[in-house]
């Protein structure tokens, strides 16, 4: 079956595993044509799936950002795409990529049935330590060098090529190296909103402004980390909800359309709150809200007035 499907967030990672695949099927002296759906109409992928090429035998299709696609607007070439993949052709070989899948869509549904779905990950360390091979490094900088880049396999790569240009003379790497070339990545968000949640459900306040200001170096505006505070105790709310009717945290994750793993994490915080409490936290995110978008009051006095009175 030449039809796969993938599912990542990190751009080399991804090409390092289409490559694989290309190299896998033997597909490697084959024209490749790419359809970003953001930027143009699924139908024309289709078109070029179902012509035969006159220069080339083989042809590989790659297809990203699938999950853009709205199944309402787009039923016919969906349905068209499905038939495909029900009877591909041998000399196609067809790559469909997405940054997150959600598992409730029908589309994501028929999509891993009917292809070899992968999601793509690599070893960050493993990486890192290839890239470096040829120099010498001192003790700490590749931890130092994965705090920096936080997985990002792009953003190691980018930062392993700096640091070997920097020390191409001396082939030594020093922890004073990495902290005075690489930039260090700011964590995801929604992690960081999720930790800003953990610590407000232990009532921790001191780390609950710590994590409020750490969200605040993302240039996010205090009415935005309202609005992704809210969002997250919502979820909890929701979980909470689910799991007092007996659903397991798979069975919450498809209905929810989220992710087992996020679905997990947010079950630990439902245990530090009843309903009703969510229900009062929310209108109070509410009214912050509010007040923000209508008074001069000082957003930030008012959110970490919040925080200590939780």
């Amino acid at each position: 079956m030449n039809n796969y499907l993938l599912e990542s967030t990190d751009f080399l990672a991804e090409q390092n595993e289409i490559a694989e695949i290309i190299k896998k099927n033997k597909f490697q002296d084959s024209a490749i044509s790419i359809y970003d759906l953001e930027e143009t109409l699924l139908e024309k992928a289709l078109e070029d799936l179902d012509t035969y090429s006159f220069l080339t035998t083989k042809k590989i299709i790659i297809i990203k950002n699938i999950e853009t696609i709205k199944q309402e607007d787009f039923e016919k070439d969906l349905k068209h795409l499905y038939q495909y993949l029900e009877n591909p052709n041998p000399d196609n070989l067809l790559i469909i990529t997405s940054k997150k899948l959600n598992n409730v869509l029908k589309m994501t549904k028929e999509l891993k049935k009917k292809c070899e779905f992968i999601q793509v990950s690599m070893n960050a360390e493993a990486f890192a330590k290839k890239e470096l091979k040829d120099y010498k490094l001192e003790p700490g900088v590749l931890n130092l060098l994965l705090n920096y880049c936080k997985d990002d396999i792009t953003k190691l790569k980018n930062e392993c090529i700096k640091l070997k240009t920097y020390k191409f003379d001396e082939k030594e790497i020093t922890k004073k190296d990495v902290e005075e070339m690489c930039v260090e990545k700011l964590g995801d968000s929604q992690d960081l909103t999720f930790a800003f949640s953990r610590s407000l459900a232990e009532k921790n306040k001191k780390e609950a402004l710590l994590k409020y200001r750490e969200l605040l170096n993302y240039n996010i505006e205090p009415y935005n980390i309202v609005g992704l505070l809210a969002t997250q105790i919502r979820i909890i709310y929701q979980v909470k909800c689910l799991e007092e009717k007996g659903m397991s945290n798979t069975e919450i994750a498809n209905t929810l359309g989220k992710k087992p793993f996020y679905i997990q994490k947010t079950s630990e915080l439902t245990r530090y709150f009843t309903l009703k409490e969510l229900l009062e936290l929310i209108i109070k995110l509410e009214s912050i809200d509010i007040q923000i978008k209508t008074s001069d009051i000082d957003p930030n006095s008012l959110i970490e007035l919040f925080i200590l009175n939780i």
